[in-house]
């Protein structure tokens, strides 16, 4: 059925605030509701009074995560919203100018997609977030254990400055000469290297695991691993969100931004997108570039032309950008939101 009433919802972490509009942008009311199963209810009791409705809620994957999901059960139409632009607010800010912008942006049909969702999406990208919290933190004791061995006295430094990362880790974990603090903080920094070592692998091999299950096709693709494929996944959301392959490309951040002036024609790099989606087909193209003859290939083509690497590179992701939004096209079908 076609809906009637535009609900826009600007999300908090203890309250929502809607606004609602009939088809022809009346306002209709407005509506705080506890975050709460009973503040859902509550909301989707008063839209129905209006008529039929479908929803336009800013920050489906955070605050208004709980939400979504409860209106996704109920059977209603959910929209994720972009937040306001700097130019929709020039008459000021509140939770309730918020909400009604969202609510015409769904009227006008612009500024929103289909929400990323749940089920095992939801569980790749909740993988992915432990593990890059996990990398940073090795990172970091890395760092602090290499920092310290520069200033530990001379026979344990002579033993140790040779080594790096998790041979290092290694090392000192079973540290026993030196000063007694020196070498119990080494011991606790390797052994910190080494547990969280021992959770990324296992965090890789539950990524491999569900990848596997999902989109065993994407690890046969030359240079993606587990982390790179579940990232693809994540960040692609449901299908139906790529409306075009121009649009994929936007979101990964690998569309050139035009930046010419006067005689000048030239394209800038593009910041914005989701940065983890950029990360994700940098590695899969330096890994190409290296290993896979077409790949490496059509680098050196470009170098010959004139591009300096760096352009070069982000050439690579371009294509490797169109390459894998046909492919993610056809998992449509994949239970990724079940």
């Amino acid at each position: 059925m076609q809906w009637t009433v535009a609900i826009g919802v600007d999300t908090h972490k203890g309250l929502h605030v809607a606004v609602a509009f009939d088809v022809l942008g009346v306002e209709l009311g407005s509506r705080e509701i506890a975050t709460t199963e009973a503040g859902y209810r509550d909301l989707l009791g008063w839209a129905r009074g209006l008529g039929v409705p479908a929803f336009a809620v800013e920050g489906c994957g955070s605050y208004g995560a709980g939400l979504t999901r409860f209106l996704q059960l109920a059977g209603v139409a959910v929209w994720e919203c972009e937040r306001p632009r700097r130019r929709d607010r020039r008459r000021g800010k509140s939770d309730l100018i918020d909400a009604a912008i969202a609510g015409r942006r769904l009227l006008a049909g612009e500024g929103f997609s289909v929400p990323r969702g749940g089920g095992r999406r939801e569980e790749l990208r909740l993988l992915l977030l432990e593990r890059r919290s996990a990398v940073r933190a090795r990172t970091a004791a890395l760092n602090q254990l290499s920092a310290l061995v520069v200033t530990v006295p001379a026979q344990v430094r002579a033993r140790l400055e040779p080594l790096s990362g998790e041979r290092l880790a290694r090392a000192a974990a079973r540290q026993r000469s030196g000063p007694e603090v020196t070498a119990a903080v080494l011991r606790r920094l390797g052994r910190r290297v080494e547990h969280l070592s021992e959770e990324i692998g296992e965090l890789e091999r539950a990524l491999t695991a569900l990848v596997v299950e999902l989109a065993p096709a994407l690890l046969g693709e030359p240079g993606v691993g587990p982390v790179c494929a579940a990232q693809l996944l994540v960040s692609s959301g449901d299908p139906k969100r790529m409306a075009s392959e121009a649009s994929f490309a936007a979101l990964a951040g690998t569309s050139p931004v035009e930046a010419s002036s006067g005689k000048q024609q030239r394209h800038r790099l593009n910041r914005g997108g989701d940065r983890q989606l950029n990360w994700a087909l940098h590695v899969i193209a330096l890994a190409r570039i290296r290993h896979h003859v077409e790949t490496a290939a059509y680098y050196q083509r470009l170098l010959a032309t004139g591009k300096t690497r760096r352009e070069a590179r982000r050439c690579v992701k371009r294509a490797l950008t169109r390459h894998f939004y046909r492919q993610l096209r056809e998992l449509s079908t994949l239970p990724l939101t079940t």
